[in-house]
């Protein structure tokens, strides 16, 4: 062959695609030394952009496969679609997202609005959303309400603007347009921390009527005849709500005749300083009280470390009860009495909802009930 212009075919990486079986393709290059081809210089930003054919010629497979592991990642094998992940990874390639997002219609997120980004029960419910969606390849987008109906709306809005293939919200009850915002917009939606008679889509948690009820009655059977609940209902915390609800129905179905006694902090803030004051104040206005019973864990231990300070015995002159099951209530001296709910596992089983719905695979039940337990130790 002669060496003015020539150029040959070489066979790189001819092996078959893993994936089709197909072949993965051959490079063309110029042969050093050709004439006749005017070799344009790269510029510095060319040489070092890594394309979706690179990633198919590193993991030996063709660009078709490299684009299905990105953008349908669940009709893959788990071999390629591993050996495509570490092609992207070992050379840096960035997907165009929007891009694909725009030829397959989906944006492979998730919105997840929850109430506050640092309270660990949301925390530990994101981990188990995560733990599941994130292997099928959703990305999850986190919003915080901040117990305020009027952002919540905000957010949903917000998040429908980037076109989810999910939603992930705490709670039930939402603002008369944030919920027709949800119902309309068609996206598969989960409601977790709760149950609901007539839920957008789906939920999954469990009754915070209920858990409360139970842990009345667990009161009646420790022999206590004085309870007061304490926490914050002032801030859009309707779950929080619905257990002071029931528990203003319960001491009057199992004590007849006695008080109900309820003290509010006045203010969102959910820390062990509120809860020391919550009982400084009950002790105050309702020194005949035996049970102190939180709406959180967290008031529920501020309120133990303060009857440390003050030399206070629990449960002998008093017995307080949270709400939670925290990692602290079980280091506490004494140890928290409480109500424990299955926080990762609503996250766990909403992201197989949603999954299931985003993949359009059968959904049995629209609402999930984990269920709740009381769990007895020291405190009361």
């Amino acid at each position: 062959m002669s060496a003015e212009g020539a150029t040959t075919a070489l066979a790189l990486d001819r092996e078959p695609d893993v994936e089709t079986g197909e072949d993965a393709g051959a490079v063309a290059v110029t042969e050093p030394g050709a004439t006749g081809v005017v070799a344009a210089r790269p510029s510095r930003r060319s040489t070092n952009t890594v394309t979706l054919d690179d990633v198919a010629r590193h993991a030996r497979v063709s660009p078709q496969t490299v684009s299905r592991s990105i953008r349908t990642p669940e009709l893959v094998s788990e071999f390629t679609l591993e050996r495509v992940r570490n092609s992207i990874a070992a050379t840096g390639y960035v997907p165009n997202l929007a891009a694909s997002n725009l030829a397959s219609n989906r944006s492979m997120t998730v919105a997840a609005i929850i109430p506050a980004i640092s309270a660990s029960v949301f925390a530990d419910a994101l981990h188990g959303l995560e733990e599941v969606l994130s292997p099928a390849g959703y990305q999850l987008f986190i919003g915080s309400t901040d117990y305020r109906p009027g952002h919540e709306e905000e957010l949903v809005r917000a998040f429908l603007g980037r076109r989810p293939d999910g939603i992930f919200i705490v709670g039930t009850d939402h603002s008369p347009n944030a919920t027709h915002l949800l119902r309309e917009s068609k996206v598969p939606v989960v409601e977790a921390w709760d149950l609901s008679d007539d839920p957008i889509d789906s939920v999954v948690g469990f009754s915070n009527s209920e858990s409360i009820a139970a842990l009345v009655r667990f009161a009646v059977e420790r022999g206590y005849r004085h309870p007061t609940f304490a926490g914050s209902f002032q801030t859009g915390d309707f779950r929080a709500l619905a257990r002071r609800t029931s528990f203003e129905e319960s001491v009057r179905k199992e004590f007849p005749g006695e008080t109900v006694r309820v003290v509010d902090s006045g203010t969102a803030t959910v820390d062990f300083e509120t809860g020391r004051r919550l009982l400084d104040e009950t002790l105050r206005a309702h020194p005949e009280t035996d049970v102190l019973m939180f709406a959180s864990d967290v008031f529920a231990a501020g309120a133990v470390l303060e009857c440390a300070r003050r030399g206070i015995s629990l449960p002998g002159d008093i017995a307080i009860t949270g709400f939670g099951d925290f990692e602290i209530g079980r280091h506490l001296v004494p140890t928290l009495t409480t109500v424990a709910v299955p926080n990762r596992q609503i996250g766990t089983v909403a992201g197989e909802l949603l999954l299931a719905r985003m993949t359009h695979r059968t959904v049995d039940t629209a609402e999930i009930d984990l269920g709740y337990s009381v769990v007895a130790r020291e405190s009361a």
